[in-house]
């Protein structure tokens, strides 16, 4: 493969990037808000708490990622969630330069991956690409 044939790929992987990403987060908020999958952490949930609000965003910035619809404000607001939950859920736990150990990794490549889609774009397959055409 030379460096040609990767370049049809860029957009392609980014779009895979944005995709499995968005459905990673989905999760969490479905586990929050609707229980499915189950998690007994979240049994007591009230949704009007910062965890319910968690749930929330991650449901939304979840769907909006996995569709590619206003990708970038939906990334940007997912970075800044992440990086909160990763100061006010994980950093009290203490270990602040090693999330492997306060439980922070996910917050911290949430971060990182949805900061880069807020410069990189959707990608491929996304309905951005679909309202610019």
């Amino acid at each position: 493969m030379n460096i040609q044939d990767c370049a049809v790929w860029n957009t392609r992987v980014l779009a895979i990037l944005r995709i499995v990403s968005g459905y990673l987060l989905l999760t969490h908020g479905t586990a929050k808000l609707f229980h499915a999958p189950q998690v007994a952490a979240f049994d007591n949930l009230q949704l009007f708490s910062l965890l319910g609000l968690a749930g929330i965003i991650e449901l939304v910035v979840g769907v909006l990622l996995i569709i590619g619809l206003f990708t970038r404000y939906a990334a940007f607001l997912g970075s800044g969630f992440a990086a909160a939950a990763y100061f006010l859920g994980h950093v009290p736990k203490g270990n602040f330069f090693l999330p492997m150990l306060n439980g922070g990794e996910p917050a911290v490549l949430f971060c990182f991956i949805f900061l880069y889609l807020v410069f990189a774009g959707p990608g491929a397959w996304s309905l951005d690409g679909d309202r610019s055409s």
